[in-house]
C-alpha cells in the first residue's frame, strides 16, 4: 500500500512538472491573456478564473481522494490537436485561437498523467478555464443591432416618434446612438461567467445546469435592451438633464447588479442538494494507482515543446522595411482617370507596411480606392484585426449607419458593404481581403488563408481593399459605380499589389 501511495505522489509530481513546463513553453500566450485582463474592463474577471478553478478543485478533494490515479496514453493522441491549433494561430497572430489552444492543453495534461477518472471528477473546473480566454468581441455588432432594434421598438410603443438609421435614432428631445459600450457585451460575459459558476455550485443535474446557463445568456441581452430604453426615457422626460455622461454608466451597472440578484433569486427555487461525499472506508485503496509512467511523461513534454519550436522555425523575418514596399495605384485605365479627392474620409487601418489612396472618375461616377498592404501577420501589424475599421467608435465627424455582406458580380464575390454619413456627405463602401491571391470578406477564412500561406513559406502579402463612393438617396447609381470600378480596375489593382511584392523580394534579396 505504501508503494501504491508513493506511486500516486510521483505521478502527481510529474503532472505538476508538466503543468509548469506548459506555462514555461507558452508563457507569451499567457502573458498576452494577462495583458488583456489588465487593460480591459470587459475581461478583468480573467484574474479570478485560475483561483476559482483551484478552489473548485479543492472542493472536490474528498471525491478525488477515492479516485484512482493512473496515466492514460490515449490523451497523447489528442494533444497534437490543440498544439496544431496554437501553431496555426501563432503564425497568423490570432490571439483568441492561440489562447484557446493553450487552455485546451491543460485538461489533456490531466487526462494523460492523472487519468480519465480524475478528469471526470473535475470536469467543470477544467471547463471553467475557458472563461480565462478574452473572447466575445465578435458579438458586439449583433448585440448593438439588437439593442438598437429593441430600444426603438419600445420607444415606438411609448408613443414617441422616432427616426431610425442603423444604430442611430432621433427622437424630439435629442439624438442617440448605440455604440460598443451600449452593446451589453460586458454584461453578457459577466453574466455567463457567474451563471455558469452558480449553476455548478447549486445544481447537480446536467439539464438544470444547462438551462440556467442559457437563462444567464438570454437575461442580460434583454436586460441591456431595457436598460438602454430606460436611459433614453429618463433623458427624454428630464429634458436631457439626466442619464447623460457619468450617470449614464452608473445607472447601467446598478441596473445590472439588480438583474444579477434577480437571476440568482430565480435560480434558487430549483436548487439541488450537493453530491454526497464518499464514505471514508476504502479511500486508501481506491486512490491507488500504477507505477509512474516516465516514458509517457517524456513523450508528453516533447509534444508540448514541439509547437513553440515549430513556430520559431516558421518565424522567418523577411526583413522588409516599410520604405522598401512601393505600393502605387494606376493613373488611368479602362476609361477611369485619377481625380482630386471628393472626401476627406479614409479607413482606419493600423500597422500596415504600405498603403495607397486614390480617387478615380468615369463620366459622372467617382470612386475612391484604398489599399492596406501587410507583408506578413505579426503583433501590431495584422490585416484581420478588430482595430482595423471603417471608422473608429465615437468619431467626431462620421457615423456608421449600416453594415451588411453583399455579392458583387464580376468582382471579388462577397464583400462587406458599409454606409457612413456625416453632416455634409454620405458614403457607400465595399471592403474585403486579398490574401495570397484569394479574395474573401470572411475574417475566419482569411485567417486560415494567412496560415496556409505562412506554412507554405510563400511570403505573399495580405491586403485590405476598400473602394467607396458618394451615396445617392436611391442607392442604385453608387452601387453600379462600385460594381463597374471593381470589374474594370480590380485586375490592375492586383497587378500593382503583385508588383509591390515582387520588388520587395528583390530588395530583400
Amino acid at each position: 500500500m505504501q508503494m501504491q501511495a508513493s506511486g500516486v505522489q510521483q505521478q502527481l509530481l510529474l503532472f505538476v512538472v508538466a503543468l509548469l513546463s506548459l506555462l514555461a513553453f507558452y508563457h507569451q500566450t499567457l502573458a498576452g491573456m494577462i495583458d488583456i485582463w489588465s487593460r480591459s474592463e470587459t475581461f478583468a474577471h480573467g484574474f479570478l478564473i485560475f483561483p476559482i478553478v483551484l478552489f473548485l478543485v479543492w472542493r472536490r478533494r474528498e471525491h478525488l481522494a477515492v479516485t484512482p490515479v493512473a496515466a492514460d496514453a490515449r490523451a497523447l493522441w489528442l494533444l497534437p490537436l490543440p498544439g496544431l491549433l496554437w501553431l496555426l494561430a501563432e503564425v497568423v497572430d490570432a490571439a483568441v485561437i492561440r489562447q484557446l489552444g493553450f487552455i485546451a492543453m491543460i485538461p489533456l495534461l490531466v487526462w494523460a498523467l492523472l487519468g480519465w477518472a480524475v478528469v471526470r471528477q473535475i470536469a467543470f473546473p477544467l471547463f471553467f478555464l475557458i472563461f480565462a480566454v478574452p473572447m466575445g468581441e465578435g458579438l458586439i455588432p449583433p448585440l448593438m443591432d439588437f439593442t438598437a432594434v429593441f430600444t426603438v421598438s419600445l420607444i415606438k410603443l411609448s408613443g414617441i416618434p422616432v427616426y431610425v438609421e442603423g444604430t442611430y435614432f432621433s427622437i424630439p428631445s435629442g439624438n442617440w446612438s448605440v455604440v460598443e459600450a451600449c452593446s451589453g457585451i460586458r454584461y453578457l460575459i459577466a453574466s455567463l461567467t457567474m451563471g455558469a459558476l452558480y449553476a455548478y455550485l447549486n445544481y447537480t443535474s446536467l439539464r438544470r445546469r444547462i438551462l440556467f446557463i442559457l437563462f444567464a445568456i438570454a437575461l442580460p441581452i434583454l436586460a441591456n435592451g431595457l436598460r438602454a430604453y430606460m436611459i433614453v426615457m429618463i433623458a427624454h422626460l428630464s429634458d436631457m438633464k439626466l442619464a447623460l455622461g457619468v450617470d449614464h454608466f452608473i445607472y447601467g451597472w446598478v441596473f445590472f447588479g439588480i438583474v444579477m440578484l434577480l437571476m440568482f433569486w430565480i435560480g434558487s427555487f430549483w436548487r439541488e442538494e450537493p453530491e454526497p461525499v464518499p464514505a471514508p472506508a476504502g479511500r486508501a485503496g481506491a486512490a491507488a494507482g500504477g507505477a509512474p509512467r516516465y516514458g509517457l511523461f517524456a513523450l508528453l513534454i516533447l509534444l508540448l515543446a514541439a509547437w513553440p519550436v515549430a513556430a520559431q522555425l516558421l518565424e522567418r523575418d523577411i526583413g522588409l522595411e516599410r520604405e522598401r514596399i512601393a505600393l502605387t495605384l494606376p493613373e488611368a485605365a479602362a476609361g477611369w482617370q485619377r481625380v482630386e479627392p471628393f472626401t476627406d474620409w479614409q479607413p482606419d487601418y493600423r500597422g500596415m507596411d504600405a498603403e495607397a489612396l486614390g480617387f478615380f472618375a468615369q463620366g459622372e461616377a467617382s470612386v475612391g480606392v484604398y489599399l492596406a498592404y501587410y507583408a506578413r501577420p505579426r503583433q501590431g501589424a495584422e490585416l484581420i484585426n478588430s482595430q482595423n475599421v471603417m471608422i473608429a467608435q465615437k468619431h467626431p465627424v462620421w457615423h456608421q449607419v449600416g453594415e451588411s455582406r453583399v455579392s458583387v458580380e464580376g468582382g471579388p464575390g462577397r464583400v462587406i458593404q458599409t454606409r457612413l454619413k456625416s453632416a455634409a456627405q454620405r458614403l457607400l463602401i465595399h471592403d474585403w481581403y486579398r490574401i495570397g491571391g484569394h479574395h474573401t470578406a470572411n475574417p475566419y477564412l482569411g485567417k486560415l488563408l494567412e496560415a496556409w500561406e505562412r506554412l507554405r513559406g510563400n511570403g505573399r502579402p495580405s491586403v485590405g481593399i476598400v473602394i467607396f463612393t458618394e451615396e445617392d438617396p436611391a442607392g442604385s447609381t453608387d452601387r453600379e459605380a462600385l460594381r463597374r470600378f471593381q470589374r474594370d480596375l480590380l485586375p490592375r489593382l492586383e497587378a500593382r499589389i503583385e508588383l509591390a511584392w515582387q520588388r520587395s523580394r528583390e530588395g530583400d534579396g
